[in-house]
């Protein structure tokens, strides 16, 4: 049995307000933001959705639709670019990436704001006059968040339009939440800080606590709470979590071997790996 108290959700909240660096505010994309993938990528505001920052390839690619992927800060920050560093990078990769929050913003989110997310970029794929008419795979969404960003992207996980669930450094406070995992039913996985990741009890708990059959991957890197999301393109965080999306959301079978088998790409290396219903 789990031991959780109101304590702990202030120690999360508390903890992520110390990290991070605020950026200015901006209203188009930067000219280079950068990341690793094939796309140079930067963020971008909206009046249609004025609360997110958008991140995605500078130039719109021609030749693809890019999935969507609405992100919950952690904290509940309401600042779209505190995790400037990973989102890019997986825009670079090709994504169209919807971060809670304005650029350099300030105050709390909530769940709603993800689903804002999908349905503003569902809107925008299908808008006469929009930049991104017919240019977004609508068939394709990712949820995901850090800390308490997590437990809002728990909170949307029955949206039927989700294709995959993705919790950073989260788990949920209390076992009176546990109902939340009982609605799971899109793939899930867990990118966690190790021990020393003060949702890694959580964390953990919550894992044996999904439903049979759900297609599940934990895995752990002893980086702490704060994971790698400060580092070049998100550092080791960043890479991992690009082939995630590019497995679930583009089928790239390559992505897929890092998380599948007993030989998966993260198995027996610095990464702590376990797996269900994968294949």
């Amino acid at each position: 049995m789990r031991l959780r108290s109101a304590i702990t959700g202030v120690l999360v909240l508390l903890t992520a307000l110390t990290t991070g660096t605020v950026s200015a505010a901006a209203d188009s994309p930067p000219s280079v933001l950068g990341g690793s993938g094939p796309y140079s990528a930067g963020y971008e505001t909206t009046l249609r959705l004025s609360n997110h920052t958008i991140y995605r390839p500078n130039t719109l690619p021609a030749n693809i639709k890019l999935p969507i992927v609405a992100w919950g800060n952690g904290a509940c920050r309401a600042d779209g670019t505190w995790f400037e560093n990973i989102l890019t990078e997986w825009a670079s990769h090709g994504f169209l990436v919807i971060a809670n929050g304005r650029p350099g913003g300030f105050g709390s989110t909530d769940s709603e704001m993800l689903i804002d997310s999908l349905d503003w970029a569902i809107a925008e794929n299908s808008r006469v006059g929009s930049k991104y008419r017919g240019k977004i795979d609508t068939t394709k969404i990712a949820v995901m968040g850090q800390s308490c960003g997590g437990i809002e992207t728990y909170e949307v996980a029955d949206d039927p339009r989700i294709t995959t669930t993705v919790l950073w450094n989260s788990g949920l406070l209390s076992d009176s939440q546990n109902n939340l995992l009982t609605r799971l039913y899109a793939p899930v996985a867990y990118f966690i800080g190790g021990p020393s990741d003060i949702a890694y009890e959580n964390a953990m708990d919550d894992w044996g606590r999904l439903p049979a059959g759900l297609p599940a991957f934990m895995g752990n890197l002893d980086v702490g709470h704060f994971g790698t999301y400060d580092q070049p393109n998100g550092g080791e965080f960043g890479r991992v979590g690009g082939h995630w999306l590019k497995w679930q959301l583009k089928g790239d079978q390559a992505s897929k071997a890092q998380f599948v088998g007993q030989g998966c790409g993260l198995c027996g290396t610095d990464w702590d790996v376990r797996q269900k219903n994968l294949s």
